[in-house]
């Protein structure tokens, strides 16, 4: 049931972008031959002329369209009409290009105006990440750390932890043996190495067979000099990482496997240097401060494995702010759909830029299933306020420079009014046609991803 909700809440998102181009078309007298909704694939379930407009229901429901008469091969209106698309002004094709968006971005404000004004909560975006089970080996840090199930995490590393993204994201940066190492434990290491070998140079290339003294402290029961000012968070590890060299990363390993011996023979290319990095690449310590029962206690340091990982199961409890007020929740409400919209655009930047390759992306099918578990576990509301973020998201989506999408056309417009006249409609068409197939073949990636995650139980 909660699925079939969701696909007709987004059906609906669908049946208000095409109501947005619709009215605008009608408020400035353009005549639309065709409202579809739904895909005009398969079967047509409901077709009626009401007035100048054929009106259609597919069976395919989530998907649409509004055609005008420079759509229609066989409309046997002039082409001089003024009821014409194209023999209207810029500005006001341009209003009826944009009418979806437009139309898509209230829908989601006002979606989420409902949700804050009947439920009188909205979600903050902050969470409390609290420990569920404690699933590590006997042996692992995190059962001598004192962490106990049920505490919740108030901080690590100094890092504010509001949502499981930063949580995971430093122990991912901080897990042992990584390849990265942070330069201000670099410098304090070669300290140690140089107070201990006074004769040799930073950059000094070490003579074959010549034993390096090592620190103490370059194995896990006594980790490398940090405490919780200088372990690493995720905006200072940021700015002072190094990638190693394979070199330096077989250098670490031959010392990892001798460290009883407190030394190091050299082969004859390694420096002082080289081998403060080796040795800085060790293991990087999580230092967690926890509320239990209303009182911080400091733990001690926990050690994520070579995989990043420190074996707990978390449980995240999202903090809702309340909305008692009309003002209070319209202004709740656009800092919501703000925030929301802020991390998609983020997102889609990544997608651009290739951070998040196109095996993690998700579309309709994913959102189907996710939003009718919401829907199910969470109740309606969520599912409300998820269906306004994919509004945005459609919103979004659609508003890029792409040919086959309304950005495109705006984009054709655009360029109608700087050069002063129109785009030649065989250059239209075959970019109309290119982007179309091009979004086409995404489709088929990004459906493909999302039955493998639902085959693969990964949703």
């Amino acid at each position: 049931m909660a699925i079939i909700i969701m696909i007709l809440l987004l059906s609906f998102l669908v049946l208000i972008h095409e109501l947005g181009h619709f009215l605008a078309a009608k408020a400035f007298g353009i005549k639309v031959e065709k409202f579809g909704f739904g895909l005009p694939f398969g079967p047509t379930l409901f077709e009626k002329k009401i007035g100048d407009t054929t009106f259609l229901v597919h069976a395919l429901l989530l998907g649409g369209y509004v055609a005008f008469p420079d759509d229609e091969k066989d409309c046997d209106l002039p082409e001089d009409s003024p009821e014409r698309f194209e023999n209207k002004p810029v500005h006001q094709r341009a209003i009826v290009v944009s009418a979806g968006v437009i139309a898509n971005i209230i829908c989601a404000f006002f979606l989420v105006l409902f949700s804050a004004l009947v439920w009188k909560y909205l979600p903050s975006g902050v969470y409390n990440i609290e420990i569920a089970k404690i699933l590590a080996p006997k042996d692992a840090s995190v059962w001598s750390s004192g962490l106990k199930v049920n505490d919740r995490i108030v901080s690590v590393n100094g890092t504010k932890i509001t949502n499981t993204y930063a949580l995971l994201n430093i122990v991912q940066l901080s897990k042992t043996h990584d390849g990265l190492v942070d330069m201000s434990v670099v410098e304090k290491n070669y300290q140690k190495i140089k107070n201990l070998n006074p004769a040799l140079g930073r950059n000094e290339v070490i003579p074959k067979d010549v034993g390096v003294r090592l620190p103490k402290n370059i194995v896990k029961e006594n980790p490398i000099m940090m405490d919780e000012h200088t372990a690493l968070g995720l905006k200072k590890y940021s700015d002072n990482q190094v990638k190693l060299s394979n070199d330096i990363i077989q250098l670490r390993d031959y010392i990892n496997k001798n460290t009883g011996n407190r030394y190091v023979i050299s082969d004859g290319k390694c420096t002082l240097n080289d081998i403060a990095l080796a040795i800085s690449d060790n293991v990087h310590p999580l230092y967690i401060i926890v509320d239990r029962n209303g009182k911080n206690i400091r733990l001690k340091p926990i050690y994520p494995s070579s995989s990043g990982a420190i074996g707990v199961q978390l449980m995240s409890k999202e903090v809702l702010r309340t909305t008692d007020s009309f003002s209070d929740a319209v202004i709740s409400s656009g800092k919501y759909l703000y925030q929301n919209t802020y991390m998609m655009l983020v997102g889609l930047g990544q997608v651009f830029t290739g951070k998040v390759p196109l095996k993690d992306l998700h579309g309709i099918v994913a959102i189907t299933k996710v939003g009718g578990d919401i829907i199910h576990n969470d109740g309606l509301f969520y599912g409300l306020l998820l269906t306004a973020i994919i509004s945005m998201d459609l919103a979004i989506v659609n508003f890029l420079p792409i040919p086959a999408l309304d950005g495109g056309q705006l984009l054709f417009l655009i360029i109608e009014k700087i050069a002063g006249r129109k785009v030649g409609k065989q250059v239209m068409e075959t970019l109309a046609t290119i982007s179309f197939f091009l979004l086409i073949a995404l489709m088929i990636i990004i459906v493909f991803n999302d039955i493998w995650a639902l085959v693969t139980q990964k949703l």
